[in-house]
């Protein structure tokens, strides 16, 4: 596993360079056997409680973490595409290791494709659990129906909102303060679907169940309430269309120009 391998190798010469932390680097990383050990154990620790423990915990997120189903399947490619994301697009992470301790936008993100597998399996109370405590600890209330692709980056997160039939395609970006929510009282199919390598800028509001093109731009702040045309920039309340993007995945160039 080659992103195990850099991370395992970083983390060594972290515990050397800064020995105050080199117990927590053994815990957290060095005394495991596989990335999806190590994300169990910080997971767990970031999210138990009183009533629920970290071993339990971890109990529950191994389950799908090692599964061998399709979900499984899924999640173990997702996490690696994902911290790939974080460490290419935010100049702020500076190593697969920072990511993987540090980072609540990843941990936010891992959490939530646990709660979803166990939301598919039927496992609802316990996936209802889950997004409570997510939502405590991280600030981000994500929907586990929600269903989100891979090589996701959720920049610093806080205030991130994502409904219960949201959408979100593979490599996309979103930063804080998003929302993909409804429209007032409506049921069934009611929120946004995001296509590939979208863009989301800081604080925008995109409303309904309307549809986000692939490569398409949110400028920061935008309320969106009609679907975006693929690799089109809109923004202001509502949002209008104010040129082409000119990269043609924004979310994996996080250029936020016309």
């Amino acid at each position: 596993d080659p992103v195990w391998d850099i991370i395992t190798l970083l983390a060594k010469k972290d515990a050397a360079a800064e020995p105050l932390l080199s117990s927590y680097m053994y815990m957290s990383v060095l005394s495991h056997d596989t990335l999806e050990q190590a994300l169990s154990f910080v997971l767990a620790n970031r999210l138990a409680d009183s009533t629920l423990l970290p071993t339990q915990l971890m109990e529950i997120f191994n389950s799908v973490l090692f599964a061998a189903d399709v979900d499984g399947v899924f999640v173990r490619d997702a996490i690696r595409k994902d911290i790939k994301a974080i460490y290419q697009r935010d100049p702020a992470c500076f190593s697969y290791v920072h990511a993987l301790l540090y980072l609540k936008g990843f941990h936010a993100l891992q959490a939530h494709r646990i709660q979803h597998a166990l939301w598919k399996r039927g496992q609802r109370l316990l996936a209802l659990t889950m997004q409570a405590r997510i939502s405590t600890v991280f600030a981000m209330d994500l929907h586990p129906a929600a269903r989100l692709g891979k090589g996701i980056l959720i920049d610093h997160g806080t205030g991130v909102v994502i409904g219960e039939t949201a959408v979100v395609g593979d490599n996309v970006s979103i930063l804080q303060g998003v929302t993909l929510g409804g429209t007032g009282k409506d049921v069934g199919d009611r929120h946004p679907k995001i296509g590939k390598g979208v863009l989301i800028g800081a604080h925008s509001t995109i409303l309904g169940n309307i549809t986000v093109g692939k490569g398409a731009m949110i400028a920061a702040g935008s309320l969106v309430l009609k679907p975006v045309a693929p690799h089109t920039m809109v923004a202001g309340a509502p949002a209008r269309a104010v040129g082409q993007a000119r990269a043609p995945a924004p979310a994996i160039e996080m250029s936020q120009e016309i």
